[in-house]
């Protein structure tokens, strides 16, 4: 009777001490929380990233098969039109870039 008493002791004290040693010690469950919260912001940040390259892709085979797209998208980038072809610019005017100071 003596035995089986004294193992189930043991046992309860070597499971008390692996508790605490697990939650008190600064590799213990505070890290482990903060490793998933970190693992989840990654997730996160993976999944915009993966949406992003999505949407370009599909504009890239856009502008691939689509000569409209392509016509549109060099007009908007390069400011070109066509020969006889008026434009209207209307709005504000964008910003100029800040001109550096000459050097003394």
């Amino acid at each position: 009777m003596k035995a089986p008493l004294t193992r189930v002791a043991l046992f309860l004290v070597f499971l008390a001490a692996v508790s605490y040693a697990f939650l008190a010690f600064p590799r213990g469950i505070h890290a482990w929380q903060e490793a998933e919260r970190q693992i989840a912001e990654k997730e996160k940040s993976n999944t915009v990233l993966v949406q992003d390259l999505e949407r370009q892709k599909r504009r890239i085979n856009r502008l691939a098969n689509d000569p409209v797209e392509q016509e549109l998208e060099i007009r908007r980038r390069l400011k070109l039109n066509r020969p006889n072809e008026k434009v209207f610019i209307t709005g504000e005017p964008e910003p100029a870039p800040p001109v550096p100071a000459p050097a003394k």
